[in-house]
């Protein structure tokens, strides 16, 4: 090995946390060695039903944490509390408001966004949701199918990493704890919270939750773009393509995480806002504009007003069970177990703001983005179907959900060029998902208080593009995702742990006399 080599390993064996890398490592192999050994049994069998047992047991704990993390954001937005400055009365934001709303708004969506924009309102279309009083391919189911995927994506998502992310950032800021998943516990574990043997086990939880998650959505994604491009042009891709792919997008989020949060990860988040809005304005214009006006406008309201409804779905007695199984508690821990990353990378970029605005970042703002988004792309891709415009169900039973968005842009004008950017914002998704994973789980795979230094960032980026290349090509995606959101529902608990924590440490801080920590008059 070279000199800078040899230190740069050194350099990461010493600042590395032997429990949480050796214990997440151990997890992963003894996954991969299942996966070979037992194939069928794993994929099929033991994990899907630890998955569905898990959802069937708990499903309306899943639910009610979900509801009581919106609850929360809503409060801490109107409340008092929300005037609290992360950092004291003091601090100064590190970033500009638009390059830190870019940032999260990249890491915590991931390119999910783009892979079911124009597929799930579709299937909802196809076969309506429970709540949805109307019949399948119905006027009426595309009214509901749009309301159904703004729930998925809406306000309860963005709301489960706040409830993650906003205890860590204030004891990370306002009392000196390490920027860790596990400090969300500080108030029960006490001001050595990083070494007890529970926050081990949350942080390992929190790493192995976040490969599995991320690595699964850059196999989904990645997938979507091979298949995009043997659609497309009617060209077969190889094994050998698949690695240059994937080997080239882990190039560039671990040149970007190791360059930093200033220099990598927020030029590439302000590059994948500046696509994202491209391409929705252009949708917009060249899309049937007065119907994504109409039908978003009566899809949101309809969200809003059916809020509780849906949320409480099945405790309510709307039936579906197996839909909301499917659907919704699926996306509910999903949420919960991408929570301890997003979580993460939120507080890490949270100094020198307000409780107020990071919650209002984190949930109002980046929602707002997401159903925008869903209202433009999913409302020209039902309308184009609805309309005989285009037949995107008839391609995607040929071919998969992968290509929905394909035959959608060609009954477009300007197709082609929609194609292209289409396949730009993929690629940028995945590298803003990927980076900004990275640098969360080099910060939980080092000592609390060490900083991760580039051997620790190159690890776990390569590591993440090893496992989302295997999941393209061995298999295995769906048992991983399994997997990981096995994890998720632990996650929500831990999250609740979290809030209930924050509200009583202010709380008694008030009760104390010693007023509200990090109150300065004033917002961001």
């Amino acid at each position: 090995m070279t000199p800078d080599v040899s230190e740069t390993v050194s350099q990461f064996r010493e600042e590395m946390d032997t429990t949480v890398t050796g214990v997440t490592l151990g997890v992963l192999a003894v996954f991969v060695a299942v996966r070979f050994a037992f194939p069928n049994a794993m994929t099929s069998q033991v994990i899907p039903q630890v998955r569905g047992t898990m959802l069937d047991a708990f499903g309306w704990l899943f639910l009610t944490l979900m509801v009581l993390f919106v609850l929360f954001a809503l409060v801490v937005i109107v409340g008092p509390w929300g005037s609290i400055r992360l950092g004291g009365p003091e601090a100064e934001p590190s970033y500009s408001y638009p390059a830190y709303l870019a940032m999260f708004f990249s890491a915590g969506i991931a390119a999910g966004i783009v892979f079911w924009a124009p597929a799930e309102a579709l299937f909802h279309y196809g076969s309506p949701p429970p709540f949805v009083d109307a019949a399948a391919s119905s006027p009426g189911a595309a009214s509901g199918a749009l309301q159904t995927v703004f729930f998925h994506w809406g306000i309860s998502a963005w709301s489960a990493y706040v409830a993650v992310g906003l205890p860590i950032a204030y004891y990370a800021y306002n009392e000196g704890a390490p920027l860790r998943v596990s400090t969300l516990l500080r108030p029960f574990l006490g001001s050595d919270t990083a070494d007890h043997p529970v926050a081990k086990l949350v942080d390992v939880l929190a790493v192995f939750a976040t490969i599995g998650g991320v690595a699964t959505s850059v196999g989904f994604v990645g997938n979507q773009f091979l298949t995009g491009i043997e659609y497309q042009w009617d060209v077969a891709t190889s094994n050998v393509d698949v690695f240059v792919i994937i080997a080239g997008l882990t190039v560039v989020f671990t040149v970007s995480v190791i360059t930093g949060v200033k220099r990598g990860i927020r030029r590439i988040a302000g590059v994948n806002v500046v696509l994202f809005a491209v391409m929705a304005l252009a949708v917009l214009l060249v899309g049937p504009t007065a119907t994504i006006v109409t039908d978003g406008a009566l899809a949101m309201g309809t969200y809003l007003l059916e809020f509780v409804t849906m949320s409480f779905g099945p405790l309510l007695g709307a039936g579906g069970g197996g839909w909301f199984d499917t659907w919704t508690l699926f996306y509910w821990v999903w949420w919960f177990s991408w929570a301890p990353f997003a979580g993460l990378f939120l507080a890490s970029i949270s100094r020198g703001r307000t409780l107020r605005t990071v919650t209002a970042t984190g949930v109002l703002a980046s929602a707002l983005a997401t159903v925008v988004w869903f209202a433009i792309i999913s409302t020209t891709s039902l309308h184009l179907q609805t309309s005989g415009a285009a037949d995107i169900l008839g391609v995607v039973g040929e071919e998969g959900y992968a290509v929905a968005a394909f035959p959608m842009f060609e009954a477009l004008p300007g197709g082609g060029l929609l194609v292209f950017l289409f396949f730009a914002l993929i690629i940028t998704w995945i590298v803003t998902s990927a980076d900004t994973s990275t640098l969360t789980v080099a910060i939980l795979g080092t000592k609390p208080g060490v900083a991760p230094e580039t051997g620790s960032r190159i690890f776990w980026g390569v590591l993440q593009g090893a496992f989302g290349f295997g999941l393209i090509v061995v298999g295995g995606g769906n048992a991983l995702q399994s997997a990981a959101v096995i994890t998720g529902g632990p996650f929500g608990v831990i999250a609740l742990i979290g809030v209930v924590g924050l509200i009583w440490t202010v709380y008694d801080t008030e009760a104390a006399g010693e007023g509200t920590p990090g109150v300065k008059s004033g917002d961001d």
